[in-house]
């Protein structure tokens, strides 16, 4: 017999989820303060501005997110070639922010503590304006275990300085560890589209997440250094063991505080230097400048692949 009504709902799929807050606390704030953005519930129209965004891609360095919004407006056939884009966070010095049709470019700055502000920043702008369907994106630059230089990792896991996925934080005085893990299906998609492209070495492993640039990552040329050549080997052995194949500073905070807003996140890394084989980053600044593009060729082909199958 049909049932007359009332049937079950059709399954949430992506282009449907909305951003969500796990904080009670914003639904019941007059004004919102970005503060870090220079952005306001109640001096800005979120929703207009920011309602169509479906891809947030992030990067250290702002310099780095101007040049991958103008290649992304050249690529999506948006503006006119060389046009620049205005920084949305003219307010404040902290962050840059760049919009290309539905396209988010923000810095975050390097570290865990940069990265973390930003977010928090940027997902509450995200739910402000009610966006829906959201993929987050961090383009960055990592220090390889066992991959020639200029290879790209996609991240599996995200894990501490122990091999493990999680990300700590202190709150309250008390140890919160939240999960470290990134969207497969996402991983696969960006991994195919490298295979698209066919222009560089791809890989999908763990990425390890330091707090530091020197002793964190075990370098041997920082201003403190406790230990030997050998301890260093055997560690960064131990990490390709794991399945570690990259180390950079931010990929942990990311993954937790996208996987508990609902967002599929990815972290998409170019290696400059194989750490199995030394600790600076020595390669001539046009071949360093070469191996950063990657990254942002990678994630622009995937967006574009994502747009034409909307």
């Amino acid at each position: 017999m049909a049932l007359q009504g009332g049937g079950a709902k059709e399954p949430e799929t992506h282009s449907d989820r909305c951003v969500r807050l796990c904080n009670p606390n914003i639904a019941t704030m007059k004004e919102d303060i970005l503060y870090h953005l220079s952005l306001s519930t109640s001096s800005h129209d979120l929703p207009a501005m920011f309602g169509d965004v479906k891809f947030v891609c992030v990067g250290g360095s702002p310099s780095r997110m101007s040049a991958f919004a103008k290649y992304v407006a050249s690529e999506l056939g948006l503006g006119r070639s060389g046009e620049d884009y205005p920084n949305i966070c003219t307010g404040t010095d902290r962050y840059v922010m760049f919009k290309v049709g539905p396209v988010l470019s923000v810095s975050h700055g390097m570290g865990v503590p940069s990265m973390a502000i930003m977010l928090h920043e940027v997902l509450k702008l995200l739910y402000h304006a009610r966006c829906s369907g959201v993929t987050a994106i961090r383009l960055g630059t990592s220090g390889g275990i066992g991959l020639e230089p200029g290879s790209v990792v996609i991240t599996r896991q995200a894990v501490d300085a122990c091999f493990k996925p999680e990300f700590e934080q202190l709150v309250l005085g008390k140890r919160v560890v939240r999960g470290t893990d990134l969207d497969a299906q996402l991983a696969q998609e960006l991994l195919q589209c490298s295979a698209d492209l066919g222009e560089f070495p791809t890989v999908v492993g763990n990425t390890m997440c330091t707090l530091d640039f020197y002793e964190g990552q075990g370098r041997l040329d920082g201003a403190l250094c406790a230990y030997t050549e050998q301890d260093k080997q055997e560690y960064l052995r131990a990490a390709h063991a794991a399945g570690v194949r990259n180390i950079e500073m931010e990929s942990s905070v990311l993954a937790a505080m996208c996987s508990a807003c609902g967002l599929p996140a990815a972290v998409v890394c170019v290696t400059l230097l194989d750490r199995l084989r030394g600790d600076q980053v020595s390669s001539p600044h046009d071949l360093l400048a070469k191996f950063e593009q990657r990254p942002q060729r990678l994630v622009v082909h995937f967006i574009k692949k994502r747009l034409a199958g909307a």
